[in-house]
């Protein structure tokens, strides 16, 4: 057989093949508490499957939708992005439909890189960042995100060579894995430097929805002069529990998003026209509620449940402000592949260690709010009897 790839080589989903697997071993002797993957466990509004069951009878339905997204769908994400962030989109050149946000973000480096070129990526990052720059033939310049900074790159450690080399720069806030957030201010750092440098920024924006405590996180769009320098990507899948619908958008410079579009319609024949239809729905009802999306409410009372009892074992996490996500220290002594071992094979508890998302992720673990609150109570009573937390490694 010929040989695959190289590519491949690049690509980081042994960690979690490996504890996919060694969570199959364990559950066969025992309960496991899966935290591990970003997957809502909740069903879409009542309403957007009404919308969708409607939209599965008209006459058409079944065809071929344009990769751009149909006028209806580009014309509800301009409305909705006026209504969130005040941020003016032309329907026509401005927006354009995804499946899914990962299929934009993969297909961009090809659509703007080539072999040798260089990439701004963060360390930790979620996967897709690095591995469509190494897909694409191009390599990752990492950008450290670590604690002091709140979790934000320091543009001005980037070396000049690497600054003048780079193409694009990808960004994620609210983020995945560590839960960060940034402000408008940090986005017109972001802009001045994409300027600076000639650089294009790829923000990725999918958990705009997810946030806590009455935080509402900005678009990097709302920066000004922004829209001069870069894309932004949505999804819907966390906001209106839609991941299986695979459907997103890319918004910004109708000449960034171009190329990608090209690449897309060479690709496939755009989103299933009436998931197309279930998204209006979704971003009308939640524009016309004034933001009464449910989703942000429950994940964090996840949030607080999950942190609360585990600090009452010792584990004591700084609680986030956005994403379904945890991002929490290890005890000393471990690393996360070891930590993250422990906890399933001795708690039976199965989350994601922080080396999996990059060099800098070392020293953490990502803990998914993907089960209810009692499940969750319960996972975190497993974790306390199983002594974990009070044993060092080597004892």
């Amino acid at each position: 057989m010929p040989r695959p790839s190289k590519r491949l080589e690049q690509l980081s989903a042994a960690i979690f093949s490996e504890m996919a697997n060694r969570k199959r071993e364990v559950a066969q002797t025992r309960r496991v508490y899966d935290l591990s993957i970003g997957s809502p466990d909740q069903q879409p509004e009542r309403t957007l499957l009404e919308a969708l069951a409607a939209a599965v009878e008209k006459p058409g339905a079944f065809g071929y939708a344009l990769s751009e997204g149909t006028a209806a769908f580009r014309a509800e994400v301009a409305q909705w992005y006026q209504y969130r962030f005040g941020v003016e989109l032309n329907p026509d050149g401005e927006i354009h439909s995804l499946m899914g946000s990962q299929d934009g973000l993969a297909h961009f480096a090809l659509a703007w890189t080539d072999p040798g070129d260089l990439v701004l990526v963060p360390d930790p990052g979620y996967p897709i960042y690095a591995g469509s720059v190494h897909l694409a033939g191009a390599t990752p310049y990492f950008m450290p995100l670590k604690a002091e900074r709140g979790f934000l790159p320091d543009l001005a450690a980037i070396p000049q060579e690497a600054a003048k080399q780079a193409k694009f720069m990808i960004l994620n806030y609210p983020n995945n894995p560590v839960s960060a957030v940034a402000t408008v201010a940090f986005f017109e750092e972001v802009v001045e430097f994409a300027r600076k440098h000639d650089i294009i920024v790829v923000h990725d924006l999918a958990y705009s929805e997810m946030a806590f405590d009455g935080y509402k996180p900005p678009s990097f769009l709302q920066a000004p002069g922004a829209k001069e320098v870069g894309i932004e990507f949505n999804s819907f899948s966390k906001s209106f529990n839609m991941a299986g619908c695979r459907i997103a958008y890319v918004v910004g410079n109708a000449e960034i998003i171009k190329p990608l579009a090209i690449v897309k319609s060479n690709v496939d024949y755009g989103v299933f026209l009436p998931v197309q239809e279930m998204a209006v729905a979704a971003m009308r009802e939640d524009r016309l509620s004034g933001g009464q999306n449910s989703v942000s409410e429950l994940y964090q009372e996840r949030r607080d449940v999950l942190l609360a009892e585990l600090a009452k074992a010792g584990w004591v996490i700084e609680p986030p402000k956005a994403t379904m996500f945890v991002w929490a220290p290890v005890p000393t002594g471990w690393t996360s592949h070891e930590f993250a071992l422990a906890l399933l094979e001795e708690a039976g508890v199965v989350v994601i260690p922080g080396s999996a998302f990059g060099a800098e992720g070392e020293g953490y673990v990502r803990i998914a709010l993907v089960q209810d609150r009692e499940v969750l109570r319960e996972a975190a009573a497993s974790i306390a009897s199983s002594g974990i937390l009070q044993r060092k490694k080597d004892a």
